[in-house]
């Protein structure tokens, strides 16, 4: 799918209250290239891509999340709009068996609730983009995990660091648990969030001070697509352009967030210290 750039750039022009004349000036550019992409007639150059959405967004004009406000509108009763940060273009048709076996469940389509949510995850790749999806859950069988014991091994068990306990019968039921169903909907651990499980799968932590330090670095919810079926009913409706002032803004911002993340895990780990069990008392 390709940008839907003659809607943005007449989009921003008329926001910022400037004829083609006057916008192709700021740009650099000839008044006709506004005008024929204004009207889709050419397809944009990765240059003028670049200079439209990086004025727009140094204008103070966030396109991208006034059209997340716009689709949430429009989305219909039983639908949901999901979001997939993406290093590159999605091809096709969605593949819930593409991807790396290690992620946090295993191979599916993952997507999260929000756009600020999806693009942290691309921000430091040159040619990433946001897709918006719409999602209807009718018929479908979902799994749904909170920041708990059976979240923290199941992730760590996709991760591959449960190996030494990948055939007991807790953790075979965990597994069976995460593919009984046609999409999940869990807590995002990312790597920070990762080493901190892995802290509990070596016995350094209990789990309830494993619970409590990730709580503490809440990035929000995602939405995995295990089934075949599931993933019919998601429908790309968007894809956006990422500027470098957008990317760069997002992932400033992501490390203000790690930073405070950071020291509530500091704190979480001496608050519940001696407190919950590991992993060697639960799987016993």
């Amino acid at each position: 799918m390709n940008y839907n750039f003659s809607k943005d750039i007449k989009s921003i022009r008329e926001l910022l209250n400037l004829s083609q004349s006057e916008f192709a000036n700021q740009l650099g550019v000839d008044r006709i290239t506004i005008s024929r992409s204004e009207l889709g007639k050419t397809e944009p150059s990765p240059k003028l891509l670049e200079s439209v959405y990086a004025y727009s967004f140094n204008k103070k004009i966030k396109i991208n999340k006034l059209k997340e406000m716009f689709w949430r509108d429009d989305l219909g009763k039983n639908s949901k709009l999901l979001f997939h940060g993406a290093k590159g273009e999605i091809i096709g048709n969605i593949d819930v068996h593409h991807g790396r076996n290690n992620n946090d469940f295993g191979q599916g389509f993952y997507t999260g609730e929000s756009y600020e949510q999806a693009i942290s995850f691309v921000s430091g790749f040159n040619n990433s983009s946001v897709y918006y999806l719409s999602f209807d859950d009718k018929d479908l069988k979902c799994k749904r995990y909170e920041v708990d014991q059976e979240w923290m091994m199941t992730i760590a068990y996709y991760r591959g660091t449960l190996d030494e306990y990948k055939n007991h019968p807790k953790i075979q039921a965990l597994v069976k648990e995460s593919r009984d169903c046609d999409y999940i909907i869990a807590p995002i651990a990312d790597n920070r969030m990762f080493q901190i499980i892995n802290s509990f799968i070596a016995g350094e932590l209990t789990d309830e001070q494993c619970k409590h330090c990730l709580a503490a670095t809440n990035l929000g919810m995602q939405y995995i697509f295990i089934s075949e079926m599931a993933a019919s009913q998601v429908k790309i409706v968007e894809r956006c352009y990422i500027s470098a002032n957008e990317r760069e803004y997002y992932k400033n911002i992501r490390l203000e967030e790690t930073k405070l993340g950071d020291d509530k895990v500091k704190l979480a780990k001496r608050q519940y210290r001696g407190q919950g069990r590991y992993i060697d008392e639960i799987l016993e």
